[in-house]
């Protein structure tokens, strides 16, 4: 039996790392293909993308989409229960532009290049 001392440890399995929280994000905007993602976000290996894809997927948050076709397509959209994640993506994000904006004015050479709503 897997045991958890806090609620956000059973939290932060599911979304928690480098990119989890930022594919999500991504894909609350509506479907995207493995490549679209990879553009979106440009330091994630192809090898980690689909690691991180596939346990979102295990994790019932992410949907993937396997059309019959040559070459083959895949597409990946949030599931129902996945969009029940949107309010901690949307804490997560204002916090994120709250430092920011906190830590531009300390002097600190940082910027937001997109400013998601």
């Amino acid at each position: 039996m897997k045991q958890y001392n806090l609620g956000i440890e059973a939290t932060l399995e599911i979304l928690g790392g480098k990119w989890k929280a930022l594919i999500v994000c991504l894909l609350m905007s509506g479907t995207k293909r493995t490549g679209e993602l990879q553009r979106l976000i440009p330091h994630i290996s192809q090898k980690v993308l689909i690691q991180q894809l596939r346990e979102l997927e295990k994790d019932g948050i992410v949907e993937r989409h396997v059309y019959d076709e040559m070459p083959p397509k895949v597409e990946y959209s949030i599931t129902i229960y996945g969009k029940t994640a949107n309010k901690i993506i949307d804490i997560m994000c204002s916090w994120g532009r709250a430092n920011i904006k906190m830590r531009q004015q300390q002097g600190e050479a940082i910027t937001l290049l997109k400013h998601e709503s």
